[in-house]
């Protein structure tokens, strides 16, 4: 079972917190370092404001060096695919091969309207963000030296160069996440190299990742092609005393934490854990809101990290 820290900047960090948080990722073992991609606060002020995805990620591409970097998700409505191609191919290649593509559709209403940008009705954020899977992945995947074109509804390409190309062998990885039964599974098997489960239970997991396995199958793909993982707030201590103050100071309940997310002692955490990889689960997103207790990092790392096997 991998673990990566999975950060929610938008309510309230800087780029010296983010740093902070990706450099004890990488010092600590932990696999890899994301972000989630929102302008506005779900809580609380927000202070001292939002900061963009992939700025951010280009910046911690050149002060880290093991760690993988990436996107839980990026919303397809902020960026047009074909610049999203060249900024991700060019923060992998400022990375020297470490990054990967989370995106999604968008959802979240009041960022858009807060910023000034559009937020079609759902049908159509899903139908673009189809077409942006393919033009992403297409302009990435066209041999050096030929050219991509494109006609869909509403992206139309003629004869790019589909330049610059990632460094990584194999590609930049791409992950698909969300709850849909039909649609998602699909573009997943389609696309992704990497399929998520956000927040959901570990029962839930095990029958979302049967969709995927399923859609595979109908597209001639090997599931085991694909990885399998799950996001889970964390929430960890080594006493109730220590548990409750994590809880307080990200605002949640302890007893809501242990029914929802990675929560308790080191060894209810391992047996959370446990129960996602029965489910299937691969890797584990541990959604780190308190970005200042570096320490809950290293809790993590020395006592829950070494009983996974």
């Amino acid at each position: 079972m991998q673990l990566r820290v999975f950060t929610e900047p938008q309510m309230g960090a800087t780029y010296d917190d983010l740093l902070a948080v990706a450099r004890r990722t990488e010092e600590t073992g932990f696999d890899a370092f994301f972000r989630s991609d929102h302008y506005l606060t779900m809580g609380g002020d927000g202070l001292p404001g939002p900061t963009d995805a992939w700025v951010t990620l280009a910046g911690l591409a050149r002060e880290t060096t093991r760690i993988r970097l990436g996107t839980l998700m990026t919303a397809g409505t902020f960026r047009l695919p074909g610049p999203l191609a060249i900024s991700v191919a060019q923060v992998d290649q400022m990375s020297g091969g470490r990054v990967e593509l989370g995106l999604g559709s968008g959802w979240f209403e009041q960022e858009h309207t807060a910023y000034g940008i559009p937020f079609p009705a759902l049908g159509e954020r899903f139908d673009r963000y189809e077409e942006q899977l393919a033009v992403v992945t297409g302009l990435w995947n066209t041999p050096p030296g030929e050219t991509f074109t494109f006609e869909g509804q509403h992206y139309r390409l003629s004869d790019s160069p589909a330049l610059p190309k990632p460094v990584q062998e194999g590609g930049i990885p791409v992950l698909v996440g969300g709850a849909g039964r039909k649609r998602t599974p699909r573009l997943a098997a389609r696309y992704a190299s990497e399929f998520n489960v956000p927040f959901m239970s570990a029962d839930d997991n095990a029958r979302l990742f049967a969709g995927v396995r399923e859609a595979c199958e109908q597209a001639g793909r090997d599931p085991r092609s694909m990885v399998y993982s799950s996001a889970l707030v964390l929430c960890v201590g080594r006493d109730e005393a220590e548990l409750a103050r994590r809880a307080a100071a990200i605002g949640r309940e302890v007893d809501e934490l242990r029914e929802h997310g990675v929560a308790g002692t080191p060894a209810e955490a391992v047996d959370v854990i446990g129960r996602y990889a029965e489910a299937g689960s691969q890797r584990i997103y541990l959604q780190v809101l308190d970005l200042a207790d570096l320490d809950h990092l290293d809790l993590v790392a020395s006592e829950v990290a070494p009983q996974l096997g």
